[in-house]
């Protein structure tokens, strides 16, 4: 069965997605800050493989993605698990909670965003790439070419044209099958967990943006320099999450969508060996199978 390492997956779109894998049969190592909570998080994981009739094995290893130990033991309990097939780097810190403007914003605080989502992904992507380049999905999707293909389009933001929507992989005429098997070609993927902070300008939101603009830079370089894999970096859009209320905590977050609501946006680019690229869940056309890629 593939592998997958899932960091901070204790709560909120981490822990819906190693839900929704393990439901698939897929064995897991998640991490989180919280002992506690992981523990329980890890148990429901269990639960949701046996729901599903499958057997799924998870790791659960509570630690900081910031340390370099922590990284290679996630890395080393997936190899004992057989191997690596996707990396999702979803943990992540805010760097002031509340949020506050630049102006006031602490600049120890700015160090540790750019540490938990720029510095430490790279490090668990320098501890997992040889596991990764040997699951490869290039060569093993040229035999499952289908003639029906999933459609990448542009926002409806006037970028279509000017955007290539494969352009880390010279292997696009395989990207977005509509028909795949269930395992086959979902190896060799690292998924970044981004944010329209990363994009746009929202006041209070520039020590985090600027952290998440540089995960963008970061993947977007990572995916040119590894064509071998497939690298997302995807904005999420809008959730009600522990992230959320401690970066805005007045505002009322009731009519957010839940983070399980993401998840089958995640999945079809599994499904559909979707090219490297940025990706924004919120413009995914889920009734006829579409991804919009930015």
């Amino acid at each position: 069965m593939p592998v997958a390492i899932i960091t901070g997956a204790s709560k909120g779109l981490g822990r819906a997605l190693a839900a929704a894998l393990a439901g698939r049969g897929w064995d897991l190592v998640v991490d989180a800050r919280s002992a506690g909570p992981l523990k329980e998080a890890a148990r429901e994981l269990r639960a949701a493989g046996q729901r599903a009739g499958r057997a799924a094995r998870v790791v659960a290893l509570p630690g900081d993605v910031a340390d370099a130990g922590h990284r290679a033991a996630l890395v080393a309990a997936a190899g004992e698990l057989g191997g690596l097939d996707l990396l999702v780097n979803n943990a992540s810190a805010l760097g002031a909670e509340p949020l506050v403007r630049l102006a006031d914003h602490p600049l120890d605080g700015l160090r540790e965003a750019l540490e938990v989502n720029v510095v430490a992904p790279l490090g668990l992507i320098q501890e997992a790439l040889p596991l990764l380049l040997m699951y490869s999905y290039l060569p093993s999707y040229e035999e499952f070419a289908a003639p029906a293909e999933r459609t990448f389009h542009d926002d409806g933001d006037g970028n279509g044209e000017a955007y290539d929507s494969h352009p880390y992989t010279e292997n696009a005429r395989n990207a977005g099958l509509s028909v795949s098997p269930p395992y086959i070609g979902t190896g060799g993927a690292i998924l970044n967990i981004s944010s329209d902070a990363a994009v746009e300008a929202y006041p209070t939101w520039g020590g985090y943006g600027a952290a998440k603009a540089a995960l963008d830079q970061q993947s977007a370089v990572l995916a040119a320099e590894e064509p071998g894999l497939r690298v997302w970096w995807v904005d999420p859009g809008d959730m009600r999450t522990d992230l959320y209320a401690a970066a805005v905590p007045d505002d009322d977050a009731s009519g957010r969508p839940l983070p399980g609501t993401v998840v089958p946006t995640l999945l079809r680019l599994l499904d559909g060996a979707a090219p490297s690229g940025r990706y924004t869940a919120a413009s995914a056309a889920a009734a006829t199978g579409e991804v919009s890629v930015r």
